[in-house]
């Protein structure tokens, strides 16, 4: 199963330790994300040692938008089968290499593997005798945003020659924006035609409608999956996707699951909203 952006610093932390800890952010999430084979989501920042410089700051600030998380997450995150996460975005290096290095460290202890980062564009890993590569886009990985999707396409060619199945997971676009750029729309037609056999991002915070090419499906946003966003209904709303792998055939069926940010820093299923 994925989901979209995943944030524990700021609201989200004072939230977790005004319930008692992690898992009550994680409370009415827990079920669906145990009954996948594996869960990945977009580890919107950094697990470090460092104090927390977002909390309780002032929307607009600079230090709003830098964010840490606690080292407990890392095995918040295997217990809740989050056990592989994108660090390919925007806030990965908000605690500079430093901070890499040791978000590395945490979820290698904890047994939650990664890719994405500086170093690591793709991770392939055998679910159920279906062997899958899961290949990152970072629009935010360099100035140089051309070096970066060229990357990307040639990452998938390679994959698409080894593994049965390429998932593309994509950090990109523009925030609070409901429908993906002409630019976006294109490239993820050539990650298509790369090899890719679903496309799936994030970053916007909102979700964006899903479109099929070339009998491939393409999620531009899942909008966010854990946030402390509530401006609006919008940003409020999150979309989970189970990906069902034929072992035999291949082919992939999905299944869509709405979430809702709620009051509580928690996140909810919509159908189970109270």
């Amino acid at each position: 199963m994925f989901a979209g952006d995943l944030m524990f610093d700021r609201g989200i932390r004072y939230y977790a330790e005004k319930g008692g800890g992690n898992n009550f952010i994680f409370q009415e999430m827990s079920k669906l994300l145990l009954s996948n084979d594996l869960a990945l989501v977009n580890l919107e920042g950094p697990i470090t040692d460092e104090k927390s410089i977002s909390l309780g700051t002032k929307a607009g600030s600079t230090n709003n938008y830098f964010f840490t998380f606690d080292p407990s997450l890392a095995k918040t995150l295997f217990n809740q089968n989050i056990r592989m996460v994108s660090l390919g975005n925007n806030h990965i290096l908000n605690f500079g290499s430093e901070g890499l290095a040791s978000t590395k460290k945490y979820l290698d202890a904890a047994g939650v593997e990664y890719f994405g980062a500086p170093g690591g564009r793709s991770i392939v890993k055998e679910i159920g005798g279906v062997k899958i590569a899961f290949v990152s886009y970072n629009e935010f990985a360099s100035s140089d945003i051309k070096a970066e999707q060229k990357a990307a396409i040639w990452e998938i060619e390679k994959q698409e020659l080894q593994a049965d199945v390429v998932i593309v997971f994509c950090h990109w676009g523009a925030e609070y924006v409901k429908n993906p750029s002409k630019n976006i729309k294109d490239l993820a037609h050539q990650f298509i035609d790369a090899g890719a056999d679903v496309v799936i991002g994030s970053h916007p915070h909102v979700i964006q409608d899903p479109e099929e090419y070339m009998s491939k499906r393409i999620y531009y946003s899942l909008g966010n999956f854990i946030f402390d966003q509530h401006f609006n209904e919008d940003v409020r709303q999150g979309m989970g996707v189970i990906v069902k792998i034929n072992k035999n055939t291949k082919q992939l069926e999905f299944e869509e699951k709405s979430f809702y940010l709620a009051d509580n820093g928690q996140t909810i299923e919509k159908s189970a909203e109270k």
